[in-house]
């Protein structure tokens, strides 16, 4: 008896979570939390393409100054 309430209880402790779980990523299926995760995602990459290219220029204009140090230029 007590091993056929012991299962039971396992099996609906189961069958609760799988349910939550089930809820849970049908939320995540919404075509809002897809519009939403798609957003903060480019808004990421636009923020890491401008980063890159802030250190890009950075390095520009560093090389350009050494170029100009080893032809003895002083541009002004």
């Amino acid at each position: 008896m007590i091993k056929r309430v012991f299962w039971f209880l396992v099996g609906a402790g189961v069958a609760a979570f799988v349910a939550i779980k089930i809820r849970d990523y049908l939320q995540q299926a919404t075509p809002e939390a897809i519009g939403n995760r798609v957003a903060d995602s480019a808004a990421g990459i636009t923020e890491r393409a401008q980063d890159f290219a802030d250190r890009v220029r950075a390095a520009m204009v560093e090389r350009e100054a050494e170029i100009n140090d080893a032809l003895g230029r002083n541009p002004e």
